[in-house]
């Protein structure tokens, strides 16, 4: 069972990751899905997608929970019937998931890819950013400042959100690891702190409601 790595970030909270090296057969072993979500798997072209698809619920498993503890709302945020929150996440090979019994939480992961340095405008202040002037450190910036953006995007979970023109994040030094998140949306403001972590040209970030 290649569970890649657990972290536990608080007492109320742990980040579980997976890498897809199974087969789907193999992933199938065990699990049951409902219904709803058996179609929606049949509905997948993608056999990595199936199999991440199945892999989040070996992950649920660690984590005490079976497919039917899950349902998802109207925005398509997953919920858990426990009440604990639950954030998911799938890039390639690697899936992941986030689980607190107190704070709202968002995680996301995503390969490590040339061509961030050409959309990032579209998501942040690509200003910000000039001062670097290695390549591959743009990227692995970006990528950062995506999922962070992705993880509270997550969590905020409404219609109308705009990664550019609502989600900000401070900025950062990528060995510190931490940073922090704001959203501000239709009067609100809310506060996250950011934790972000790489492995095998992949980036996985993951967000916490700060309720102080």
């Amino acid at each position: 069972m290649p569970l890649y790595k657990t972290i536990t970030v608080n007492p109320n909270t742990k980040v579980y990751i997976w890498k897809i090296t199974e087969s789907e057969k193999e992933l199938s072993l065990n699990i049951d899905l409902t219904n709803k979500c058996q179609l929606r798997m049949n509905g997948m072209k993608s056999e990595l997608h199936r199999r991440g698809f199945l892999s989040i619920r070996h992950l649920m498993g660690v984590a005490g929970y079976v497919d039917k503890d899950l349902f998802y709302d109207q925005a398509g945020k997953p919920h858990l019937k426990d009440g604990n929150h639950i954030s998911i996440t799938h890039s390639y090979q690697f899936t992941g998931i986030i689980v607190s019994q107190k704070e709202e939480v968002g995680i996301d992961i995503e390969k490590q890819r040339d061509k961030i340095s050409i959309i990032g405008h579209k998501f942040t202040p690509i200003e910000l950013y000039a001062d670097i002037k290695n390549a591959k450190e743009i990227v692995k910036k970006l990528t950062i400042v995506w999922g962070a953006k992705e993880s509270l995007y997550k969590i905020y979970a409404t219609h109308g959100l705009s990664f550019i023109n609502h989600i900000y994040i401070d900025d950062f030094i990528n060995t510190n690891n931490t940073t922090k998140g704001i959203i501000r949306y239709d009067g609100r403001t809310t506060d996250y702190d950011i934790t972000f972590l790489e492995f095998e040209g992949f980036t996985c970030v993951y967000a916490i409601k700060n309720e102080t």
